[in-house]
């Protein structure tokens, strides 16, 4: 079931807040589309990292430049305990008290649900997910889920091990290894040469884990938290090339 609040529009995307029931509780989301396109466009999918929500800058950003350079709806939704969902417990606390496994499980099932109902609103046949950081670990199991609607998956910033030791405490490797070995569809993993929080190696093992037959990896000098626009449009190029083949 999906509620909708009330659509904004705004220099030619509508953005319309929804929610959507689910096993784990109430998914708040948006779904942004083209005003004046009827038709049900492909789905992008965008994960936002950890301590970001369905609405941050750069979700709102790339949701923008899908509606309007390519005409295609985008829907994002918050990570457990971020954005509308940041309730108590806190993230860390509720990894703690019911395990990263269980939670990873539950955002899989989250998206799963979402995409389905939207199923009127957009072509949810044809998916594409992009996601780093936080937005990578629940990506990889959200993108197997997914099965064959899904064409094209942009993951990164993540790796078996964190660097950091709270991160290192709800690192899940054999799980997240598991899953890489399982998703097939073409795969873009964007590595930062410097990244802090997720050291090189750790994120070179994961890529090598990843199981699709068409994967790439593109990394750009500097610390997790850098992105270069370059890397954004090289996002964007990988997710239209395989939406439209």
């Amino acid at each position: 079931m999906i509620t909708w609040a009330d659509p904004v529009e705004s220099a030619g995307v509508t953005e319309r807040p929804f929610r959507v029931s689910s096993p784990s509780g109430p998914v708040p989301g948006i779904l942004w589309s083209p005003v004046s396109v009827a038709t049900r466009r492909p789905l992008v999918l965008l994960g936002h990292g950890g301590s970001g929500h369905k609405r941050n800058a750069r979700t709102v950003e790339l949701a923008t430049w899908f509606v309007l350079e390519a005409g295609l709806s985008v829907a994002a939704i918050d990570g457990p305990s971020h954005g509308d969902r940041g309730t108590l417990p806190d993230y860390r606390t509720r990894v703690r008290a019911e395990g990263m496994p269980a939670i990873l499980d539950h955002m899989a099932a989250d998206w799963l649900t979402t995409v389905d109902a939207l199923a009127p609103e957009a072509d949810t046949d044809t998916i594409a997910y992009i996601g780093t950081s936080m937005g990578a670990r629940f990506g990889i199991p959200t993108s197997v889920a997914l099965g064959p609607r899904l064409r094209a998956v942009v993951l990164g910033k993540f790796g078996l091990r964190a660097a950091p030791a709270p991160l290192r405490a709800i690192d899940t490797p054999a799980r997240t290894t598991a899953d890489a070995r399982r998703l097939t569809a073409p795969t873009l993993f964007h590595l930062q040469w410097h990244d802090e929080i997720f050291p090189r190696q750790s994120q070179l093992t994961l890529f090598d884990h990843l199981a699709s037959p068409d994967k790439q990896l593109i990394a750009h000098p500097g610390p997790h938290a850098t992105t270069p626009p370059t890397a954004i449009a090289h996002w964007r190029a990988f997710v239209l090339r395989n939406l439209s083949a």
